[in-house]
């Protein structure tokens, strides 16, 4: 007689749908590994970025006379860890967050330069409330479905592009020149350095291992190329790259580090900021337009990433809807707002989750993975800087490629969506910028359905939020006026 028993999910299956969405706990274990592991980075280089430089008072963050990085680098660890957890258990994706590369410069160099960090930070904690307002009234929602389809899979293919260029970058694989082409290959158009020589091993290797559908493809690349590195270096002594050895390492020297553990309490960081500061110490349009250019950034970085992210994952449904899209949201809003008030930055959701769902990771549980690492990283972090870029940039290539797939679903013999849909798709990467994408397909979009007389055919909040574009690309000169 045939055995009809089935075995009943679990109550963590059911919780993160694993098996509704085809997946298996091993599987986001995996996923969210490799996730952590294409992340890690921003441990050693948002202190890199934002606690070696001082505000408008001389002052480091935390009212320092002196920068404490390794401070920073636990406070970075600490909310990336929160906040993907909170992620996975509200928004049930694998969607994980940090600090957001690109904005934490722009607090820096564009906001704290003309403030105190208290006070940075305080403008970049109420462009998250701003944003959680947006999307608690639906807002925020409603323009991610207003977006047409094809938009949306030409949003996945830039970001696709741009996580590839963001390795080959982060590899010093491709570099910028200062005089000749914009870009070129390694070291003055050479692959002479022993780095780089590690990159394209670890390149080729995950290469293969993705082609053959072996399991854990993306872990194994990243950790096998890591000892691969510190094999190299121990035996090359290349050293970090500085200008006077630019075959360094690009971002950490891979050697195994003189101590494992390590703590500094992140909780001191939430004392440091001032909501209002700002508007006492710089004028009340200067403070404004700083908060809108946030936001804005903030706003579309997301959007991008959940919808490249999401259709990887088989997510979206045929109208490109994603499910949960508002606790999504709202987690996305809650980390700008968590970022600022521990002081390091803005936090985001990251293109990098594209690594684990490439490991089969579907559904949230990846995320309490990836952020539980992150929580480790606290007590660990001399061990978590080990793996170098030239180790976490084959895998960004691969999943590029992965993201890059979907391109063929685009009507290119229709220019009235593939001219907005190029424009969205080569402007990520070329500006490495996912809101300029995304600006510059929605403004190309709306007008040429306009001059088309199709005016009507184009959902109002599309005509609002290509409005908003326009105000944001002209900013330096509206700040220029004022």
């Amino acid at each position: 007689m045939k055995d009809t028993h089935t075995t009943t999910p679990s109550g963590l299956d059911r919780f993160f749908s694993i098996t509704a969405r085809g997946s298996t706990v091993s599987r986001e274990v995996r996923g969210g590994l490799a996730t952590f592991f294409t992340m890690a980075y921003i441990v050693v280089l948002n202190p890199l970025i934002i606690a070696r430089a001082t505000d408008a008072d001389g002052q480091f963050i935390g009212d320092g006379l002196v920068a404490n990085v390794p401070l920073v680098a636990s406070g970075t660890a600490f909310v990336a860890g929160m906040l993907s957890i909170l992620m996975g258990v509200v928004g049930r994706v694998p969607f994980a967050m940090a600090a957001g590369l690109g904005l934490n410069a722009f607090v820096t160099f564009g906001i704290a330069s003309q403030m105190s960090w208290e006070a940075a930070m305080g403008l970049v904690f109420l462009e998250g409330v701003i944003i959680g307002i947006l999307v608690l009234t639906g807002f925020r929602v409603a323009v991610f479905n207003a977006i047409p389809v094809q938009l949306k899979t030409a949003i996945s293919v830039g970001i696709g592009l741009f996580i590839a260029l963001i390795g080959f970058v982060d590899a010093g694989f491709v570099r910028r020149v200062a005089a000749g082409p914009p870009l070129e290959m390694g070291i003055s158009g050479a692959l002479t350095s022993w780095p780089l020589l590690v990159f394209i091993i670890g390149l080729l290797v995950t290469a293969v291992l993705v082609a053959r559908k072996v399991k854990g493809a993306i872990l194994i690349g990243i950790v096998g190329t890591t000892v691969l590195a510190m094999i190299v270096e121990a035996l090359t002594k290349t050293g970090a790259a500085t200008p006077k050895n630019p075959a360094g390492w690009q971002l950490v020297t891979p050697s195994w580090p003189e101590r494992i553990f390590g703590f500094h309490n992140p909780l001191t960081l939430f004392t440091e900021f001032d909501p209002f500061g700002a508007f006492s110490q710089v004028s009340v349009i200067l403070a404004v337009l700083l908060i809108f250019t946030l936001l804005v950034t903030d706003f579309f970085d997301t959007m991008g990433t959940i919808v490249g992210v999401g259709r990887q994952a088989d997510l979206l449904d045929e109208e490109g809807q994603l499910p949960r899209t508002k606790e999504i949201l709202l987690v996305d809003s809650i980390g700008a707002a968590a970022g600022g008030a521990g002081s390091v930055s803005s936090n985001t959701t990251y293109i990098e989750s594209a690594a684990g769902v490439a490991e089969g990771a579907r559904t949230g549980l990846a995320s309490v993975v990836t952020g539980l690492m992150f929580l480790l990283a606290i007590f660990v972090a001399p061990l978590v800087a080990v793996v170098p870029y030239e180790a976490a940039a084959p895998a960004l290539v691969v999943v590029g490629f992965m993201m890059m797939t979907t391109v063929r679903e685009i009507d290119w013999s229709d220019f009235d969506i593939a001219i907005p849909a190029f424009l969205t798709i080569v402007i990520m990467p070329f500006t490495y910028s996912i809101s300029n994408g995304i600006g510059a397909g929605f403004v190309s979009y709306v007008l040429i359905q306009a001059v088309k007389g199709r005016s009507r055919d184009v959902h109002p909040l599309m005509w609002a939020v290509a409005g908003l574009f326009v105000v944001y690309f002209a900013l330096g000169p509206i700040k220029a006026l004022l």
